[in-house]
């Protein structure tokens, strides 16, 4: 049996079925408390929340195979000092984080590489962390970044804060629940995400302390050789004093929770190297006795960088770049997730299946083989769209995906249930919800205007004309026929299309 089909075979409790109910209130009221000093009362809602299941969960079985999984699905770019992890990781439960800014209030498809790496740790019995730079999003990380990013208001920030602290703790929570269909159940029990925000520690840090601790530690040669600086400094604009900043603000966050918590691994996209190095370089000299360099072997930290999720063209996916796929409902419907994902091209809807699911390998090579054989059919996409889908939004998430897309592209509509319709298309544009008044005995024309399927009422008339405006997908062919109950499907939807593209699914109120 390969190293990698060991490592697929173990993990999580088989009763969680109650987390999410149990979390969720709690959670949000937390929320609510949420203060400029921290996430004080949203850890011990998560601590409270997780005890009474924790005893019953298992996770993966602790073995040096990890690291040659996430190598194999594509989730690391880079390691320092990989044997030494490796033997670290056999020996005992790590420590382990990830950050994420608050530069905007939700996560994104590009943040699911670090978190699933950070998750792969969970699931096998190690302590994770989500830090959220509740401190540092008020800086601005020029990684990645050929202008200055500009400063966010701290009200935003704070907003933002709130808003990722729920939506870390519901991703985890999603996961879990994810990995419990897919995996079996192992012995070790799973420790609970410890969500920091580094605000706590460093709105109390002052400048002589920072220069006695940090700056002390740290060569300004050093600093100014890393690629983002140098990329920066080559540019017309240059770099600010503020940003320069940022890569010991993230090593003394790596500091301090080596300090605090022993963590001694951190996790971040390929553009984070530097930052990472430097978090690392910082525990080593400030733990090593005055007068005395540190050498390899006498290494307290290490350090993962994941790929990261590009577009087509190599652009990093992010709001900065104008192309975040949200994990929040509110930003991005489930059926735009799903058909971001089934939308994949053949080139890497493989390299996606093993990123973005806990399938195991054997099972992503068989998909592939046969989505070689017959591309057209495109298994692969529909299998990673579900997958993802399901890991972000749950089942009830891929039902609605797939109702949606039965009715927007397939044409479905045959079966649909109103109440299923109206949950599938929430937050879709193509659903109307109008009174009755406002559409019963309504020409069809002037309703096929007012939804946008045609310019003017002239259009729409055209339209009938040409045999190219449908109801319930039959051709209207009287240009004055109205709207009428009786053409309502389960008594409360109606369904306008102009040709094959243009679709208004009107729902009475």
């Amino acid at each position: 049996m390969s190293a990698s089909s060991v490592a697929s075979r173990a993990s999580v409790c088989l009763d969680l079925a109650h987390l999410s109910v149990i979390l969720k209130p709690s959670v949000s009221a937390a929320i609510m408390r949420l203060s400029r000093n921290g996430l004080r009362s949203v850890n011990s809602a998560l601590s409270d929340n997780w005890r009474p299941w924790q005893r019953q969960c298992r996770s993966f079985k602790l073995q040096a195979g990890l690291l040659e999984d996430l190598k194999s699905r594509g989730l690391v770019a880079d390691i320092t000092r990989p044997v030494q992890l490796e033997a670290e990781i056999a020996k005992q439960p790590q420590t382990v984080y990830v950050g994420v800014d608050p530069t905007a209030r939700s996560l994104h498809v590009g943040h699911l590489v670090p978190l699933l790496c950070l998750f792969h740790f969970q699931i096998r019995g190690h302590q994770i962390i989500p830090l959220i730079g509740g401190a540092t999003g008020l800086i601005g990380d020029p990684s990645g970044r050929s202008t200055e990013r500009p400063l966010s208001a701290r009200e935003t920030i704070d907003y933002n804060v709130a808003q990722l602290t729920a939506g870390i703790s519901q991703f985890f929570d999603g996961a879990m629940e994810y990995a419990k269909r897919r995996l079996p159940a192992s012995s070790t029990p799973i420790q609970s995400p410890n969500v920091q925000n580094n605000l706590n520690w460093l709105k109390d840090l002052n400048l002589l302390e920072f220069l006695r601790t940090v700056g002390f530690h740290s060569r300004v040669n050093t600093m100014l050789a890393r690629e983002s600086v140098q990329a920066r400094l080559a540019s017309q604009q240059g770099i600010s004093f503020t940003e320069f900043t940022y890569q010991l603000l993230q090593a003394y966050d790596f500091l301090t929770l080596h300090r605090k918590f022993g963590c001694t691994i951190q996790i971040g996209g390929s553009d984070q190297w530097g930052n990472i190095i430097a978090g690392i370089e910082l525990i080593n000299r400030a733990n090593a006795a005055p007068g005395t360099q540190q050498e390899g072997s006498a290494d307290k930290g290490f350090g993962i960088t994941t790929p990261l999720l590009t577009t087509a063209s190599g652009q990093k996916f992010g709001k900065s770049a104008g192309n975040a796929v949200s994990l929040n409902e509110e930003d991005t419907s489930v059926f735009d997730f799903y058909q971001f994902f089934l939308r994949s091209s053949d080139g890497d809807v493989g390299r996606y299946l093993r990123m973005f699911t806990l399938l195991p390998q054997e099972k992503i090579d068989s998909v592939m083989e046969s989505h070689e054989r017959s591309p057209e059919a495109r298994v692969a996409q529909r299998l990673l769209a579900e997958e993802v889908t399901e890991l972000v939004h749950g089942q009830e998430g891929v039902a609605r995906a797939q109702l949606a897309t039965r009715i927007l592209y397939e044409r479905d509509i045959a079966t649909a249930r109103a109440d299923d319709v109206l949950a599938a298309l929430r937050g879709n544009p193509v659903l109307q919800l109008c009174d009755a008044s406002q559409v019963i005995d309504v020409p069809l024309i002037k309703l096929a205007a007012q939804f946008r399927l045609a310019a003017s009422n002239s259009a729409a008339r055209q339209l009938v004309t040409a045999k190219g405006l449908y109801l319930n997908n039959a051709p209207v062919v009287d240009v004055h026929q109205k709207l009428s109950t009786a053409d309502l499907v389960d008594g409360r939807l109606a369904f306008l299309r102009a040709g094959s593209q243009k679709l208004a699914v009107i729902a009475l109120n």
